[in-house]
């Protein structure tokens, strides 16, 4: 297993393969995310135009099995800064980890630990950035679709040294696979000082 980082125009031809990965994986709870094509090329080309934005890759034998995202909070959608705005926080400081993907057999073998070093480590060489964010979808316990096996990620990110801030909730729209038109979601954030 490997893991790089690229920035810039190097993101650019790995981007359909993030594509592939987010539709895979986000479709499983939580996220239900009946993705497509389309979308997903609207959301990839206003990453990849995000000067301070980076990708970090997992392979497997040369075969790309995860992705994770990283951008300043400022170039994310207005209902993700918002929220930090309300609460008096300068999104201009904030750096936003978006998603990480990670197919089912890689899972537990320490990607995702090296997905979060990568990003705070390109974060902090910007040398502005004073917060890292991300933010996971807000699902009951008595979802419908929620498997008897899931387990939250919360302890796994609260060992990375984050803080889950229900002061602090987004909100984004997309289909999903339980329902014919988008649904907006609730997402709560949760933060770790970059300083």
């Amino acid at each position: 297993m490997t893991v790089e980082i690229l920035s810039g125009p190097a993101m650019r031809p790995h981007l359909p393969e993030l594509a592939r990965l987010r539709i895979a994986v986000f479709r499983d709870f939580p996220y239900l995310y009946a993705g497509d094509e389309a979308s997903e090329a609207r959301y990839l080309d206003h990453f990849a135009a995000s000067p301070h934005a980076a990708l970090v890759i997992a392979r497997a034998g040369g075969e790309i099995v995860g992705c994770s995202t990283c951008q300043p909070l400022a170039d994310q959608s207005e209902s993700l800064v918002e929220p930090f705005r309300a609460a008096g926080i300068e999104p201009q400081r904030v750096f936003y980890f978006g998603e990480s993907v990670l197919l089912a057999p890689y899972r537990g073998r320490g990607i995702g630990v090296a997905f979060f070093a990568a990003r705070e480590a390109h974060a902090k060489s910007f040398n502005r950035y004073d917060l890292a964010a991300f933010c996971s979808v807000i699902r009951p316990e008595n979802h419908p679709l929620r498997p008897k096996s899931y387990v939250p990620l919360d302890a796994f990110w609260t060992r990375r040294g984050y803080t889950k801030r229900p002061d602090l909730i987004g909100r984004i729209a997309w289909k999903q696979v339980d329902s014919e038109d988008e649904v907006e979601n609730e997402l709560v954030f949760w933060t770790k000082p970059l300083r």
